[in-house]
């Protein structure tokens, strides 16, 4: 059962590449300077998002549709409404999973894994992708976009995903898309729009319990 979760918690948090051509970033050293600030300076994010998940033993993709919303220090919150209603909370190493049917808790700090990918979720939204020691960066770029191109190299990650890519936006820094390419051949593409950046978030809404 905690298996099947994962392989779930896998599915629901991360595009093949957007149609456009990218180079080797010119200046890395000023890109990690804006990152770090975009790090200071976000303290929420709120966001819609349509998650399309790629498996190998299916012809057809499976969309869904949700809110998504981020609070320093590290609480996300996932909320599908379409086509199911599913909730994730994740707030100080406890994880809220909540469906029609139940409602279960988790120590994340139990899974390595499970907490190396939320680990992921975190740097992506909080601009803190460039820093993580699982994962070897490169950075590339067009006139619109930065794109991270993040390649494990933890023994846990390297089992699971071959690589994963980050679309950022370089009016704001903000997060675009998110790609996971599992080493089975599956991946999972979520696309955020309607970004709000540091608005107000009830706290409340990141309660596990």
């Amino acid at each position: 059962m905690k298996k099947i979760k994962f392989i779930f918690f896998l599915a629901i948090i991360t595009s093949g590449s957007f149609a456009q051509n990218y180079t080797a970033a010119k200046d890395e050293a000023a890109i990690r300077k804006k990152f770090a600030e975009v790090s200071l300076n976000t303290i929420a994010i709120k966001s819609d998002f349509v998650q399309e998940k790629n498996l190998s033993m299916l012809s057809e993709k499976i969309i869904s549709k949700g809110i998504f919303l981020f609070k320093k220090e590290n609480k996300v919150r996932l909320e599908y409404r379409q086509p199911f209603h599913y909730l994730m909370v994740i707030n100080n190493g406890k994880v809220l999973i909540k469906d029609d049917a139940k409602s279960t808790q988790m120590d994340m700090h139990k899974n390595k894994i499970f907490q190396q990918v939320n680990k992921i979720i975190v740097d992506c939204v909080h601009g803190t992708a460039l820093n993580n020691p699982d994962f070897k960066v490169q950075i590339f770029e067009n006139t619109n976009q930065l794109k991270l191109d993040m390649k494990p190299v933890s023994k846990g990650l390297k089992e699971f995903f071959s690589n994963i890519l980050i679309f950022i936006d370089k009016k704001d820094y903000s997060v675009l898309k998110m790609q996971m390419n599992e080493i089975s051949g599956d991946n999972t593409i979520i696309t955020f729009t309607n970004k709000e950046l540091n608005g107000k978030i009830a706290d409340d809404l990141f309660a596990v319990k």
